[in-house]
């Protein structure tokens, strides 16, 4: 049934609580959350000093490298884990034994982050499951701190990212012609030469997809970074939650919110020149 404007009135009934919500919960707050980063309680009307300071005070704008830093290279990592990974699961493994896989990959995240790290908490602080079996071995003479560092810090962040890499390849690599690959080893290719060729060249829409999701999940992270990576491992995040929660200072927090949003974005920007991709392709 549709109205004298040709508008059904199914899609108003889908179409409008999907409005309200992004209207109310996100479009409203981003708004008011963007003119606090342009007010200051120590000047009249608009201003940028907010702004200013993430480039005045070294340890706003060094924190932020050190993040976008170590996002990159997290979302490496993610993806020369996920490649053999999605490939083991879409073209070696049977249907049946590709599913129960696919579904290990899944179930971790059925739980919360914050489970899932301290999860691995327990299994590497001084009195957890991996100091124990060393120490009983006899491997080591008393237990080692293993929590707490840049290491660690980096192999959670990965862990709980995992999912949103493998996903996205297995939905390109699945589409892979296998009589390519078999045809490429018929003919003498070397698995590096038919990875390099083959494999990673029809992947590379869903790994540049992935790697944005992954790079922006990262770079956004609060809880790993600030469980894991302990009271040396700054993250930009903590500098946000900082200047709204422990200082009060909303306007500089929706600032370096915002900074956040458009270095990340200018990051991913020259991340898909230097690839040579589309976004709309990427995307689709």
């Amino acid at each position: 049934m549709k109205n004298k404007h040709g508008i059904s009135l199914g899609f108003l009934f889908f179409f409008l609580p999907v409005a309200l919500w992004l209207t109310l919960l996100i479009v409203l707050p981003h708004l008011e959350l963007l003119r606090l980063s342009f007010t200051s309680t120590s000047h009249e009307g608009l201003t940028l000093v907010n702004y200013m300071a993430f480039f005045t005070e070294p340890i706003y704008w060094l924190t932020f490298v050190r993040t976008a830093a170590y996002s990159i290279l997290v979302t490496f990592l993610v993806m020369v884990i996920a490649l053999p990974v999605s490939f083991y699961i879409t073209k070696v493994a049977r249907v049946r034994t590709g599913g129960f896989l696919m579904m290990l990959v899944l179930v971790p995240f059925w739980v919360s982050e914050l489970i899932r790290v301290y999860g691995w908490i327990i299994l590497l602080r001084e009195s957890g499951v991996i100091n124990r079996f060393l120490v009983s071995t006899g491997l080591f003479r008393q237990p080692v701190e293993m929590l707490y560092n840049d290491i660690t810090m980096v192999m959670g962040l990965v862990y709980t990212s995992m999912l949103f890499m493998v996903v996205p390849i297995i939905g390109v690599m699945d589409a892979l012609d296998d009589s390519l690959i078999e045809a490429a080893y018929d003919l003498g290719a070397s698995k590096i030469a038919i990875w390099r060729t083959i494999i990673i060249p029809h992947c590379t829409p869903g790994m540049v997809s992935g790697g944005i999701i992954v790079f922006m999940l990262v770079l956004g992270s609060y809880l790993t970074p600030n469980l894991m990576g302990g009271k040396n491992s700054l993250w930009f995040t903590e500098q946000i939650y900082n200047q709204i929660i422990l200082y009060f200072n909303w306007n500089q927090g929706a600032a370096f919110g915002f900074l956040l949003l458009v270095l990340s974005s200018l990051i991913i920007w020259a991340g898909l020149r230097l690839t040579g991709q589309n976004l709309r392709e990427v995307v689709k």
